[in-house]
């Protein structure tokens, strides 16, 4: 092997050494039987982080504006239960809250279709830890969808 094929290797990362040499991984989302892009697929990290700005900028704005009259550490608390709330209401009821509609993107619970409010909770609550939210798996499905069983697709 040519150290430039090495070095390639090292900064494509594994996945791609292991494809290179011949391993098959699929698209994202393959596994779970979705399509592998337009409406139905797995979200993107990008729209996906869009769409959590989106939400956590309007619910500075509320806490901000209706809540503590002021920024401090106040307004980041009310804002994280702002957050909290919108997200288990909304996406427990709709399937997205503001910032995912806005994005075009959807969460589904993979045996039904449909979110109900206790899987909503338990993937809020994972995502304001906001540790499981780091940890993605093959598909893209960060550790908070894993556990509540859901997955977050395009519109």
């Amino acid at each position: 092997m040519d150290n430039r094929q090495a070095i390639g290797s090292w900064l494509s990362g594994p996945r791609a050494a292991m494809e290179e040499a011949g391993a098959d991984f699929g698209y994202r989302g393959e596994q779970l039987g979705l399509p592998e892009d337009g409406p139905g697929s797995i979200a993107r990290p990008g729209r996906r982080l869009g769409a959590l700005a989106v939400d956590w900028g309007l619910c500075l704005l509320i806490a901000y504006g209706l809540i503590t009259d002021g920024y401090g550490q106040a307004t980041s608390n009310w804002a994280l239960s702002i957050f909290f709330l919108m997200s288990v209401l909304t996406v427990g009821t709709l399937g997205f809250t503001p910032g995912k509609r806005l994005f075009g993107l959807r969460v589904l619970a993979l045996e039904t279709g449909t979110v109900n409010p206790l899987r909503a909770l338990l993937r809020t609550v994972l995502l304001c830890v906001a540790l499981p939210a780091l940890i993605w798996d093959r598909d893209g499905r960060g550790l908070h969808d894993r556990l509540a069983k859901t997955v977050e697709v395009r519109i």
